[in-house]
């Protein structure tokens, strides 16, 4: 079985790595840039579904229920943990 907590937190050192800090000092990043990303198609077998359970917990947030790769590039991914 796939480890929720632990793709959860590859999952936020990720958006650490390749998101910006906003002027509240949240970090955020775009779908588009996490789904493009090679090291993180290689860490997650399903993105979609990791982000999913990150949001149900409180750990990100973004606009929408399901995340689509091209449709959905541009959402905000914020991570509301630091």
């Amino acid at each position: 079985t796939m480890n929720v907590e632990h793709e959860i937190s590859l999952l936020v050192e990720e958006i650490r790595r390749l998101g910006t800090r906003n002027a509240d000092g949240q970090v955020s990043v775009k779908f588009g840039v996490l789904f493009a990303d090679e090291k993180c198609a290689n860490l997650f077998e399903a993105l979609v579904g990791t982000l999913k359970a990150a949001k149900r917990r409180k750990i990100v947030t973004y606009q929408g229920e399901l995340l689509l790769q091209g449709v959905h590039d541009n959402v905000d991914i914020m991570l509301l943990q630091d």
